[in-house]
């Protein structure tokens, strides 16, 4: 979502930090380029105003100024000043006691309330909740369906009734109920929206509120929809004194305005985002790691908590063995292959490595499309398993097989046996030298 504005920035600071020394003016022109990108990006007007106040406030201070490193002095600034735009408020949802509580999902019609939900559900049994998904959207055709089949999916519990015979309120009232009888923590109330905002919609769920006292009222809106996100969130807060958001479809190529807008202007905090269709792909906002995002600066911590979700312990020792002892073979590849594709897709599992996310935008067109990974899986699944153990098998015919299989071409198949080797090679070197000047050269 941020790649515009952090390819304009990276471009700002990178001829900022190539300067020995700093003076006002230079500060000045890189400040006034800095606003330019947030306005294009959609920020709201006034929080690009007062960030860039604050920034240079501190910039033009004699620490920075003098400093042997003044360029990198006001990046870090900037780092400090956006993390502190994305703060605000606690951006975790915690469950208040060992009791049952409910959580009111709220939101206008379309924003992905109901899938949000269901991914809702799923990242809080990954803390050790359990949750009873509530059915109050009686209002959508097929809401109710939606859910169920999501819990079907899941194998998270989904309370419902017919519309026709119950109100939102109703539904609300015994889907807490419900969710106390099977001794569960929360109730996920998923509630109806509207194409915009009116009294009806409030009043409903103003009436839902009353009736369940929830502990977290989270607002869904959709960040491709800029400064209109930032707009509902307003209205909805004063209406009904919101907990957090949830900013989905944040791997879409929106300018990405609302995202650093909103809590500022809302005092809103925001505490999840939705990062792709995925089930799991919801993450816990944390404002650093974003910070450092549009900064193409990595955010190796997420990475971290997705790798360690996809592989356990002892997977990741046994492939540390083989590692060492050099026994790495493409079956242990397609192992790998497939933690990757849990973990996100490529382009988002490139911004969180340091500095690869601007590299990732110089790369040929198609460089990182996911359907590559779905080609080279389906090559490898077509091997016999002694292929796959031993590579050298593979010859004409056996091609030819993989190729009808696998729905690629022989040249494909070539393509990924000379990668594999090159990898081969050079997880042996790596396997037989400790030298860091040895490894260096590896890459050289």
């Amino acid at each position: 979502m941020f790649d515009n504005l952090t390819d304009k920035l990276t471009g700002i600071f990178s001829r900022l930090t190539s300067k020995g020394r700093l003076t006002e003016k230079d500060i000045d022109e890189a400040l006034g380029m800095v606003r330019r990108s947030l306005l294009e990006a959609d920020v709201n007007f006034r929080v690009a105003r007062d960030f860039v106040a604050a920034v240079k406030e501190r910039a033009l201070g004699n620490d920075v100024l003098e400093s042997l490193t003044p360029g990198q002095q006001v990046v870090k600034i900037v780092h400090e000043e956006l993390t502190s735009l994305l703060s605000g408020g606690d951006h975790q949802v915690t469950h208040p006691s060992e009791a049952t509580t409910a959580l009111m999902l709220v939101g206008l019609q379309g924003s992905g309330k109901t899938t949000t939900a269901a991914k809702l559900a799923l990242n809080l049994r990954r803390q050790g909740h359990r949750s009873l998904m509530v059915a109050a959207d009686l209002r959508r055709p097929a809401a109710i369906q939606q859910l169920e089949t999501l819990g079907k999916q899941l194998d998270i519990p989904v309370y419902s009734e017919d519309p026709a015979a119950s109100t939102v309120v109703q539904v609300a009232k015994n889907g807490l109920e419900k969710a106390k009888q099977l001794g569960l923590n929360w109730a996920i109330i998923d509630t109806g929206g509207r194409l915009h905002i009116d009294d009806e919609l409030m009043k409903e769920l103003e009436d839902v509120k009353k009736a369940v006292s929830p502990h977290e009222i989270l607002l869904v809106v959709d960040s491709m929809t800029g400064q209109d996100a930032v707009n509902a969130a307003q209205e909805f807060h004063q209406r009904l004194d919101l907990t957090g958001l949830i900013l989905t479809k944040m791997d879409g190529d929106a300018r990405g305005g609302a995202a650093l807008s909103v809590t500022r202007v809302s005092g809103v905090p925001i505490k999840f985002v939705g990062m792709g269709e995925r089930p799991d792909a919801l993450e816990q906002f944390h404002p650093d790691r974003m910070a450092s995002r549009i900064l193409a600066m990595g955010d190796v911590l997420t990475l971290i908590e997705k790798a360690q979700d996809t592989m356990d312990e002892n997977q990741a020792k046994e492939m540390e063995r083989k590692f060492r002892q050099a026994t790495f073979d493409l079956e242990d590849f397609l192992q790998q292959l497939q933690s990757v594709k849990k973990m996100g897709s490529l382009s988002q599992i490139m911004e969180m490595i340091p500095g690869m996310g601007q590299m990732a935008s110089k790369l040929p067109a198609g460089a990182l499309d996911d359907k590559q990974l779905g080609r080279v899986e389906a090559i490898i699944r077509s091997m016999t398993p002694g292929e796959r153990h031993n590579p050298d098998l593979i010859k004409g015919s056996r091609k030819r097989r993989i190729a009808l299989g696998s729905g690629t071409t022989a040249q494909d198949i070539n393509q990924l046996l000379k990668q594999f080797q090159q990898t081969q090679k050079m997880v042996k070197q790596l396997s037989n030298t400790r030298n860091p000047k040895a490894l260096i050269n590896l890459f050289r």
